[in-house]
């Protein structure tokens, strides 16, 4: 179940529209999330969406869900239907859905007020030349030769444009604002571009298309947002955003107030979409879902829940400044989510066989196990006990150190739920690797009896092996290796170790009901979720979603 929606402790932004309200500057309260539909969402996204979304409903307003949809060349069909999906997942439903391509009409039009009142012009100089005369932070900028031409020639023009005279590339429009700006932004941005692409909403229908800048504000305005909430790298760009609405007649008096909020950055992790989709197009990942990857699909592929990226959001908080956050801090979060709700079982991942000589053969006793101790409401359910049994490789040691308290020659051990065993040879193939230990058990020490006549002092898991069932368990890591800020020019250090398979292992029968997307504890091992790709009934794939270990350590 995910948390109350209403819960999002207070912040900056809640403190703006505090004052708005109380002063009538606004009677309601409505936001949006805006994504260009060129790749699928990341867990950057996901802080976005849950400011924008809890915002809206701590103050009973709206939340719209805009795809910013202007750049037909990059954009597709697949990735308006991931991004909806994980918006749900993550427990936020959008009370309108908006593309900007529904509003191509009314941003020509006011496209065309900007020209006719002599605040837009048509540039026929290239990408290149407009670049290069742009200017830097230390030097203006140089004006367009195209930029004082008459009102009546750009609109000439403009309208070329859109009926499709020119060549893709040809001409731009530009906003004529102040080449001497000490904000680049506003040095004559251009606002519009001829681009003959087939538009996923819109067909051939177009053009030419507006650009983000220019259509941002025109979104916002047209769908009444009051607050639009968006990250610290648009803070350069409001005075265009506010510039476009003051210039426009039907937003001079009531129009949407942008607010920034710091960027999410997590140590050793890829956020860019332009790192993501090479990622995937160089088949470095498996896919956008890889649960490598800290994209929203892939989070889900990998167990977490949206519950622990809420709590992971709530505790980062709404700050002004970008920084860095542990990863551990995420982890913590996943397994506060888990450590009540999912059960915890058995199983064997590197297995070495374990036969206890002294047990009758062909007996099997069913023991008793709580699902989950820190939830008793969970139930109990029985574990078969044999002759032989699976236990951890790292288990077992020939000439193990000081203070190792698993099996060696002469030591016990105590199986969990079950007897006290002593090993009594250590079995070892041509290559001296362990294969097998012998031991013998204490038929008084079983669990639960109360037995206290000796102190055994290590305590291991083990699996029946004629009961077990065998699966494929995937373990994973970063993928890369160092921390990545958001520059997507920075060529990323790969972890070449950041996913381990393992092919032999061994569970409890308990396994056998687990459907993909089902979470569980194996014990000592971690948080794993039955693999909605690769598992079914005839083969059990697992993810660990994280360990039990913890670096983290909350305030």
């Amino acid at each position: 179940m995910i948390k109350d929606e209403t819960v999002m402790a207070s912040n900056f932004i809640h403190n703006i529209i505090d004052s708005d309200l109380e002063t009538g500057k606004v009677k309601s309260i409505c936001t949006r999330f805006p994504p260009e539909p060129n790749g699928y969402l990341h867990v950057g996204h996901a802080k976005a969406i849950l400011i924008n979304y809890l915002t809206a409903k701590k103050y009973g307003g709206r939340f719209n869900l805009r795809f910013d949809d202007t750049n037909p060349v990059k954009e597709d069909v697949e990735y308006v239907e991931s991004i909806k999906a994980d918006i749900k997942w993550l427990g936020c439903e959008w009370d309108g859905l908006y593309y900007a391509s529904d509003y191509f009409g009314d941003m020509y039009r006011y496209a065309m007020e900007l020209v006719k009142k002599g605040l837009a012009f048509v540039d026929d100089q290239t990408a290149e030349e407009i670049r290069e005369t742009r200017g830097t932070l230390t030097e203006t900028g140089t004006p367009s030769p195209y930029r004082d031409r008459s009102i009546e020639e750009n609109v000439t023009l403009f309208e070329q444009m859109h009926d499709g005279v020119f060549e893709d590339g040809a001409r731009v429009l530009r906003a004529k604002i102040d080449m001497n700006s000490p904000n680049i932004n506003m040095r004559d941005p251009v606002i519009y571009r001829i681009a003959r692409a087939t538009h996923h909403n819109t067909g051939d229908e177009w053009c030419i298309y507006p650009m983000y800048d220019f259509a941002h504000p025109i979104e916002d305005a047209l769908e009444g947002v009051t607050h639009s909430l968006c990250s610290l790298e648009f803070e350069d760009h409001r005075p265009l955003y506010d510039w476009v609405l003051e210039h426009l007649d039907d937003y001079k008096v009531e129009r949407p107030q942008q607010i920034e909020f710091a960027k999410l950055y997590i140590a050793d992790s890829v956020l860019g979409k332009r790192y993501l989709k090479k990622l995937v197009d160089d088949g470095t990942v498996e896919g956008w879902d890889d649960p490598r990857l800290d994209t929203i699909s892939g989070m889900r592929r990998r167990g977490m829940t949206p519950n622990a990226i809420r709590d992971f959001a709530e505790r980062i908080g709404v700050a002004k400044s970008n920084s860095i956050v542990d990863r551990a801090l995420l982890e913590h979060c996943i397994r506060d989510d888990l450590k009540e709700s999912v059960k915890r079982k058995m199983g064997v991942l590197d297995p070495i066989k374990l036969t206890i000589a002294n047990y009758p053969e062909g007996e099997v006793e069913w023991l008793d196990d709580e699902d989950n101790p820190d939830n008793p409401d969970m139930g109990e359910r029985k574990i078969p006990f044999s002759r032989t049994l699976y236990i951890e490789r790292d288990d077992v040691m020939e000439n193990p150190p000081k203070k190792y308290h698993r099996f060696y020659v002469g030591n016990e051990v105590r199986l969990r739920k079950a007897y006290f065993v002593t090993c009594t040879e250590i079995i070892k193939d041509a290559d001296g690797k362990i294969t097998e230990i012998i031991g013998t058990y204490d038929p008084e020490t079983k669990s639960g009896t109360g037995f206290t006549a000796r102190k055994v002092r290590g305590t291991i898991h083990w699996v029946s092996a004629s009961h077990a069932i065998p699966a494929t368990v995937r373990l994973y890591e970063n993928l890369v290796k160092r921390e990545v800020e958001g520059d997507e020019n920075t060529p990323l250090v790969y972890n070449d170790e950041s996913i381990q398979t393992l092919t032999s292992c061994m569970l409890e029968p308990s396994f056998k009901e687990m459907t993909p997307g089902e979470r569980v504890q194996i014990l000592r091992h971690g948080y794993f979720i039955a693999d909605t790709k690769l598992s079914s009934d005839e083969a059990l794939v697992l993810n660990r979603i994280v360990s039990l270990k913890s670096s983290y350590k909350p305030k």
